[in-house]
């Protein structure tokens, strides 16, 4: 991640403590905070301060670090137990979070004693952050392989940088075929109700100095029925084992319009996003979140203060759910790390 010009990552472990990016105050502040406790971690997940699966799939794997870090001698297990149910239930849909809680956990329990145990935990966490780096540099190289020069490109959501540790999943391979030396334009949907779009890919993609639009959710289709848009990526929350795909709630709707419009639709994702126990999209949960979220937004006034407006009626209910999937036949391949696959063929990559 660039900022400034300056390299970071979005989640990393310092001195026994994680230090991370604040979403939150993006893109109009640049804040790093510091959580010592795996109760931290699980607030920083549960209140969205960080997100994009691999993001908080290596926060949880870093939240097991503290826990064993803190946990008392005699009852170890039992504490590193607690925090990965504490953790699992911060956020129910994205499948990295699992994986990376799941991940460490089973190799503190190979320990015999509190000292090992947390040599591993803290080994292990770190080696799933950086196995999510190389990953997510894989899917940049080999999407840009598909990505020709000058093509404006689609996405939705934020799943870039901010979304993992580093790189990203949709926009590594526009960050890598940049680097390539080719042209790539971004046509970024803002993504209601949280503006993951508008704030965080936008802001992004400032940094890394490509170039790009925000648009409104509901401006897509009149996009790509006037050919700008020659190919659509977005990441994915989880996958399951028929390649449907759930992601941030909108991107069924972008699937839709890209197969009227004859544009390919690409979900790129780690392997640690595939819920190979997970037979279709119908049985993956979906996250529903608070009202407040379509109710108010938050923005920046004319006094450079960040503020809660209220855009709705006091008396009107909303509805809010996070995600929402996209059907393995709306899609026309899948990047992960270990090749570009189509939907159907996913299970083929398990371990």
């Amino acid at each position: 991640m660039l900022v400034q010009g300056t390299h970071y990552r979005t989640v990393w472990f310092e001195q026994n403590r994680i230090r991370f990016i604040q979403q939150n105050d993006l893109p109009h502040f640049f804040n790093i905070l510091t959580l010592s406790t795996y109760e931290e971690a699980a607030h920083a997940i549960e209140h969205m301060l960080i997100r994009g699966a691999p993001a908080i799939g290596a926060m949880g794997g870093f939240g097991m670090a503290l826990a064993i870090l803190n946990a008392p001698n005699e009852t170890w297990k039992e504490e590193v137990q607690t925090a990965a149910q504490r953790l699992r239930s911060t956020r129910p849909t994205a499948q990295n979070l699992f994986f990376g809680i799941e991940r460490v956990l089973r190799a503190i329990l190979q320990a015999t004693n509190l000292q090992e145990a947390i040599n591993r935990g803290i080994t292990e966490a770190q080696n799933l952050a950086d196995d999510e780096v190389n990953s997510s540099r894989e899917i940049g190289r080999l999407g840009a392989e598909l990505i020709q020069d000058g093509w404006n490109i689609l996405t939705h959501c934020n799943a870039g940088w901010l979304a993992c540790v580093d790189w990203g999943t949709a926009l590594a391979p526009i960050y890598y075929a940049a680097q390539e030396g080719k042209k790539c334009f971004v046509y970024a949907d803002e993504t209601r109700p949280r503006g993951q779009g508008s704030k965080l890919t936008a802001w992004e993609l400032g940094q890394a100095g490509i170039d790009h639009l925000v648009i409104a959710d509901n401006a897509a289709g009149h996009f790509m029925s006037r050919g700008k848009i020659q190919m659509v990526i977005t990441g994915a929350d989880r996958i399951a084992a028929n390649g449907d795909a759930a992601n941030k709630i909108g991107t069924y709707t972008k699937a839709v319009l890209a197969q009227e419009n004859n544009i390919p639709f690409y979900v790129a994702a780690p392997l640690s996003t595939v819920d190979f126990n997970c037979p279709s999209g119908a049985e993956i949960p979906i996250e529903e979140r608070s009202q407040d979220e379509v109710h108010y937004t938050w923005g920046l006034n004319d006094d450079g203060n960040i503020v809660r407006v209220r855009t709705t009626p006091e008396f009107s209910q909303s509805a809010n759910p996070a995600f929402d999937v996209t059907p393995a036949r709306f899609i026309t391949g899948i990047i992960t790390e270990k090749g570009i696959v189509a939907p159907h063929q996913i299970s083929q990559l398990k371990a």
